[in-house]
């Protein structure tokens, strides 16, 4: 089986662990030139926002000698990933655009936004 053209992967918990590994898998992809695009939707559109890491977990990864979210959130943005997060995520939490983190670029769209992003050679993943 071939290896997908790029990496698609929506994300709606907002449960730190799977948040983290989310950004694992696209920082992988992206480390071996695949292009990501992370769709963050409902709960998870929460984690766009500063200060969302649960700090005891980044300090207990970072003791560890583990990725924390916010390095590999700074690692997605550097290696060029796309950042969208559903308007109707943002609704739901009673988020606006004005709440969302300033360090990172973040393009608002729908599912049929990030529908029409998708590859067809690639891989999508629901966390």
């Amino acid at each position: 089986m071939a290896s997908p053209d790029k990496l698609s992967l929506i994300i709606q918990s907002g449960d730190y662990d799977r948040v983290h590994y989310a950004l694992v898998m696209a920082s992988a992809a992206l480390a071996v030139g695949k292009p990501v695009t992370l769709f963050f939707t409902m709960a998870a559109t929460r984690a766009l926002t500063a200060g969302w890491a649960d700090n005891s977990r980044e300090t207990a990864f970072a003791a560890d000698g583990l990725a924390t979210f916010e390095e590999l959130l700074a690692a997605c943005s550097e290696l060029d990933a796309t950042f969208m997060v559903c308007e109707l995520g943002l609704r739901a939490e009673k988020l606006g655009r004005g709440d969302l983190r300033d360090d990172i670029q973040i393009t608002e769209g729908s599912a049929v936004s990030f529908l029409s992003d998708a590859s067809e050679n690639g891989a999508m993943l629901y966390v």
